[in-house]
């Protein structure tokens, strides 16, 4: 498997291609002096195309984005997620003394998304657009994803990490170490983030009325913890309207989420929200 992606730019530093290009277009590019930027251009045009060989696929508890957590860090239950490297590349050995370190960097491929925005509505941060470069947005130019995981264990060519937020089948690009003195800065600004959670209030509790848990309880093994942790968690966060969250306020008060084919119906009631009815589709709702 090959992953190609589109790497041109209308203009670029002249240290980023100042390396030698003189086979490419027949010009040098001498390093730490100015170079024209109509020849970086033109190298950036013939070389637009990289090709990335993933080195494995994750396997994890997760079937579609409802049921990933945003974030290791923020996953509602524990789960163990097991990166299982290709054969044939010596990856035995790269993986010797990685056991050693509590933390690893997964680069990996979000492989279902296929288009990306300049502006993105971040959950956390409130009801403003945000640039996607300054996001953790899944929906990229280069769809790159970055995770910092817990290491639980490393065997043969498989690593298990906790609470992967990949799902199942994610390409792997890469493993490095969490070195916690080169890369871990407490007291670094965090821009509109550290705003958002100035303002942010407390999180919600949630709660299901008997019949909406024995409902919950009749699915699926699957869609039944995707849709729980889903529900739990989005609530908890922020249950007023929102359209990422697919949340809207209903003729009688009451609110309405969607989820999969099912639209939950629920009530905000000082800081619990009662989760009351649902409906298997849009066009026809069972009031329990």
């Amino acid at each position: 498997m090959v992953i190609k992606y589109n790497a041109s730019f209308d203009y670029v530093l002249a240290d980023a291609a100042a390396f030698s290009c003189r086979q490419v277009i027949g010009h040098n590019f001498p390093r730490g002096e100015k170079t024209d930027p109509f020849f970086l251009y033109l190298y950036l045009m013939i070389v637009r195309e990289l090709a990335l060989h993933p080195i494995g696929v994750i396997r994890t508890p997760f079937k579609t984005k409802y049921g990933a957590p945003r974030q290791p860090a923020s996953a509602v239950e524990k789960t163990v997620g097991v990166i299982a490297l290709l054969e044939g590349s010596n990856f035995e050995q790269a993986l010797d003394d990685l056991r050693d370190f509590d933390y690893i960097w997964v680069l990996f491929w979000f492989h279902k998304n296929t288009n990306w925005k300049p502006k993105v509505l971040p959950p956390n941060g409130g009801r403003k657009k945000r640039g996607l470069f300054s996001t953790r947005s899944p929906h990229r130019p280069n769809p790159i994803g970055l995770s910092l995981c817990k290491l639980l264990g490393v065997r043969g060519r498989t690593i298990r990490i906790e609470n992967p937020d990949m799902l199942d089948g994610t390409p792997v690009l890469d493993i490095k170490p969490y070195i916690p003195h080169a890369e871990s800065h407490p007291q670094a600004r965090a821009g509109w983030i550290d705003e958002a959670n100035k303002h942010s209030a407390p999180p919600f509790k949630v709660s299901f009325t008997p019949e909406v848990k024995k409902l919950l309880g009749a699915m699926e093994r699957e869609d039944h913890r995707e849709v729980t942790n889903y529900l739990t968690e989005t609530l908890a966060r922020d249950p007023h309207p929102h359209v990422y969250r697919r949340i809207k306020v209903l003729s009688d008060g009451t609110s309405v989420i969607a989820i999969k084919r099912w639209r939950f119906k629920f009530s905000i009631e000082g800081n619990v929200v009662r989760v009351f009815g649902v409906a298997h589709s849009k066009e026809e709702e069972v009031r329990l």
